[in-house]
């Protein structure tokens, strides 16, 4: 008997529940067990308790006491020198990749959902045996952690260094679909759920094969050697395909992942569009991560409290520099060109100077208090708060593009001080200040002015001179409506569901609110009780300019809780947003490596 395995089995589909049978070998007189309330890389207490429920224990044929000391925490009185066996079913109906998902389709699980910690043998090995599915002969397992003793299927023994690895290994249980292929010698296997008949494997196989191999020949070169200095031996990416859906979570050899079907490559089709372009991002996002923040990591996270928040102001730089080189790495594998690069990093740069909240909230202030704000978003929250991601990739992009600029002849790079971190911090935590010491080492001067302005400060980033000097043309571009106007929105076909109003705004000057229907519109002045411009529905925000023609001046016919408001708004003159673009001389391949 191993000293705590974890016995899975999908105990009822339609009632989406797993029962989940935990064997203590060796258990303490008072032996505290524990669920975690977050899961590592979604910074939100979530409370995986909640849908824990039938929780018993014995030994032997006797049933051991259990007392439960608060939300996720319950000990257990047991008798020295015997095995304690937990049981307990938990409720999994939650289709993100943070969780735990069942029913007749497909299963998936993270431990932190659905394994109890069991205080004090946290860094023993831990072993997990799962069961095949009764009724699903054609379901498949597959998960990131070492086979012990498998079938063709994938069901059976699993083992895990310790209670971090165990969690830090999602399960997928299905009929998906399966492929494999080796990048830099090293194996990669994709599984795909929910995809339609039309999905073209190959195609994801081979341009994830591309992104792999350019992430691990960015950390450890171009040598033979590379795959022998990467943090993992193996690798699986977990697919989930839905109708409507986005989103990723890192894990130290895998990663989950969800995205709409329609997104997917199709063998009938040659062409891919923006979605296939965003999910090619997702993956080398995610894949980013196996090293920028699963080993090179904040000193925060050294190892992780699973019963409380752990804060970081770092956030800015595992996850905006990640997102930084997501794209990046794309161009670099020729998974797209020049013209698609410069195109989403000119949105990149939009979705922040259309923020409010950057000149509220600095950067590390973000990274803090992403447990409270980032992952609780309401209509305030583009006032208030500025995203880690998106702002935290234009400090990377400033500091890439400084470096060029200032070092050409020595050839410095961010990618030189992302592989210098790594060897700094010896692939383990990182503090702000290891940054600074690489870049002063790697150029012989201080970068704290940059840091502080640009990180802890809420001063706009010198994006536009620095753009300029590689060439990139800044021009402007008409803004669309909602942003002249200052909304955000959601367009039904019949109305505007208004979802924020951005502070200083035109719309916030007129009185409309998060929550508000706008439902029609009186064009121009008001004379004899009728408008000169006539009185019109509004189904969405683009028709507003042939409704106006010339005129700027409107009442907005809006509901809120259910009573009409005529509320007068004056639409501000043209608007401009930043439009990027590659001159025709320019050498394609926008800062390559060095």
């Amino acid at each position: 008997m191993h000293a705590t395995t974890y016995s899975i089995e999908a105990a009822d589909l339609h009632a989406h529940l797993f029962r989940v049978t935990l064997t203590i070998r060796e258990p303490a007189p008072q032996q505290t067990v524990s669920l975690p309330v977050w899961i590592p890389g979604s910074y939100l207490v979530r409370e995986f308790s909640k849908n824990l429920q039938k929780l018993q224990a014995r030994q032997g044929r006797r049933a051991a006491p259990v007392a439960q000391q608060d939300k996720c925490t319950w000990v257990i009185t047991c008798r020295i020198g015997e095995p304690l066996v937990l049981s307990y079913e938990v409720y999994a109906f939650d289709n993100s990749v943070r969780t735990a998902w069942l029913d007749t389709q497909r299963g998936f699980f993270n431990g932190t959902s659905l394994c109890l910690r069991v205080h004090g043998q946290e860094h023993q090995p831990q072993h997990l045996q799962l069961h095949p599915v009764k009724g699903q002969p054609n379901w498949l397992a597959t998960t990131g952690l070492k086979a012990v003793e498998t079938d063709k299927r994938g069901f059976g023994l699993f083992q895990a260094a310790d209670y971090d690895e165990l969690v830090d290994s999602p399960v997928e249980l299905g009929a998906f679909w399966s492929g494999s292929f080796k990048a830099c010698g090293i194996p990669h296997r994709f599984v795909v759920a929910g995809a339609l008949p039309s999905f073209d494997g190959d195609r994801l196989l081979a341009d994830t094969q591309k992104i792999c191999e350019t992430l691990i020949r960015f950390w450890h070169g171009q040598g033979k050697q590379a795959a022998s200095k990467a943090p993992h031996k193996d690798y699986v990416f977990m697919l989930n395909a839905v109708h409507d859906g986005y989103g990723g979570l890192e894990h130290r050899n895998s990663t989950a992942l969800i995205c709409k079907r329609s997104d997917l490559p199709r063998q009938t089709s040659p062409h891919t569009g923006e979605g296939y372009t965003t999910l090619l991002g997702l993956i080398s996002h995610e894949y980013f991560h196996t090293w920028n923040v699963k080993q090179l990591r904040p000193d925060a996270f050294a190892r992780y409290d699973y019963t409380q928040e752990n804060y970081t102001q770092l956030l800015w730089f595992f996850e905006g520099f990640t997102s930084y080189y997501d794209d990046l790495l794309l161009r670099r594998a020729e998974l797209i060109d020049d013209a698609t690069y410069i195109q989403l990093l000119g949105k990149t740069i939009a979705q922040v100077q259309q923020t409010p909240g950057r000149q509220v909230q600095t950067l590390a202030q973000a990274s803090f208090d992403a447990w409270v704000k980032y992952y609780r978003q309401d209509e305030n929250t583009p006032n208030a708060t500025v995203s880690y991601y998106t702002k935290g990739a234009l400090v990377a992009l400033c500091l890439d593009l400084t470096l060029r600029q200032e070092f050409t002849a020595e050839g410095h790079t961010l990618d030189s001080v992302m592989r210098g971190l790594w060897k700094r911090c010896k692939a383990g935590p990182m503090r702000e200040q290891d940054l600074l010491d690489e870049l002063q080492a790697l150029t012989g001067r201080s970068w704290q002015p940059e840091i502080k302005a640009w990180v802890h400060s809420t001063t706009d980033l010198p994006l536009r001179d620095l753009l300029s000097a590689q060439g990139i043309e800044v021009s402007a571009d008409t803004s669309p409506m909602a942003q002249r106007l200052g909304l955000r929105v959601s367009e039904t076909g019949a109305s505007v569901q208004i979802k924020a109003v951005l502070r200083g705004s035109a719309a916030e000057a007129a009185g409309l609110a998060a929550g508000d229907e706008w439902l029609g519109l009186d064009v121009g002045p008001v004379k004899g009780g009728h408008s000169q411009g006539g009185s019109w529905r509004l189904s969405k925000l683009d028709d507003l300019p042939a409704l106006l023609g010339r005129e700027r001046q409107l009442i907005a016919l809006v509901s809120r809780d259910k009573r009409l408001l005529r509320l007068p708004l004056t639409v501000p003159a043209l608007a401009s947003q930043w439009k990027l673009s590659v001159p025709a001389n320019r050498k394609a391949g926008l800062w390559p490596a060095v």
